[in-house]
């Protein structure tokens, strides 16, 4: 057999073996799929949205746990998303570059990479200890917030320095400023890269339940934040409060741990139906991104 001969061999040999690699994991993934299909579509009702966690499994809900998750993720996104955005245009469009801004880069790409658990116990050493914020919204969404930071930087960063130098060039020989070039041309340039990365994120962050459980999220609870619309009976009729994000609360991950954790088989029922409310959501999120990419990609064109 020739040189050229057992190349041929050897390239046809590794598309086999990733063939193969990749049908196995899309196999034993559609596997479990179908069946936490078949466990929790029954229980997928009105009831199941509207209920309270319970003993009995036939009556449990995922009210307090879906409308903890929005509260969570509302705050993680209301924290990080400017945050990180604003960090990213800084490294990338004014920090200087040396060995201080290597040193902060290297260490952000590091953060990305660190084991959710570690930013559980950062959370839960600094938010509910130091800041005593006690095991509440607040604290678990600064949490998830420090998470995902890295992420949203980095893809920031990514998305503008996809940008072609030109684009700048053109904007500063015509007059602009350097805030003027970034507000009226990197950024709506790069807002859909940008968005894609934010979204991803947050798909990470609402499937997330070490940190969570570390900073004190409970496993079972019976009652929801308070509402921060407050009704009156007086002029001007409503109000805003902000004592939910001082409260308890739970998400659905840990619902659903909980659940599986407990011995009957009704509430591995009620996990799948919750496994499948999860999957949903993290599909739409991820849709969305897709999406965004998609046009965004259509609407630019260097």
């Amino acid at each position: 057999m020739n040189r050229k001969a057992l190349n041929n061999f050897w390239d046809k040999l590794f598309k086999l073996l990733g063939i193969t690699s990749i049908s196995f994991g899309l196999l034993v993934l559609l596997a479990l799929i179908i069946d936490v299909i078949i466990d929790g579509y029954p229980r997928i009702t009105l009831n199941f949205f509207k209920s309270f966690p319970s003993r009995k499994p036939e009556m449990a809900g995922i009210l307090s746990a879906w409308v903890g998750t929005i509260w969570i993720m509302v705050i993680t996104a209301l924290i990080s998303i400017p945050i990180g955005i604003g960090a990213g245009i800084y490294l990338e469009e004014y920090a200087p570059k040396n060995k201080f801004t290597n040193f902060i880069e290297i260490n952000i790409a590091n953060l990305a990479g660190v084991p959710s658990v570690i930013y559980g116990l950062l959370g839960l050493g600094f938010f509910v200890r130091y800041m005593n914020l006690d095991r509440s919204v607040l604290a678990g969404g600064l949490t998830l917030a420090l998470l995902v930071l890295p992420v949203i930087i980095l893809s920031t960063r990514e998305a503008l320095r996809a940008i072609p130098s030109s684009i700048r060039e053109a904007s500063y020989a015509l007059g602009a400023t350097k805030w003027q070039t970034i507000r009226n041309q990197l950024l709506p340039a790069a807002i859909g890269n940008i968005l894609t990365g934010i979204i991803l994120a947050m798909s990470r962050a609402m499937g997330e339940t070490a940190p969570l459980i570390t900073v004190g999220a409970l496993t079972y609870i019976a009652f929801l934040p308070q509402n921060p619309v407050i009704i009156k009976d007086s002029f001007p009729f409503m109000g805003i409060s902000f004592q939910g994000l001082f409260d308890p609360f739970t998400v659905l991950p840990i619902q659903i741990y909980n659940w599986v954790s407990r011995p009957q088989k009704g509430f591995i029922t009620d996990a799948a139906a919750g496994i499948m409310v999860l999957l949903i959501l993290t599909l739409i999120m991820n849709s969305i991104a897709i999406f965004l990419r998609y046009q965004n990609q259509k609407r630019v064109r260097w």
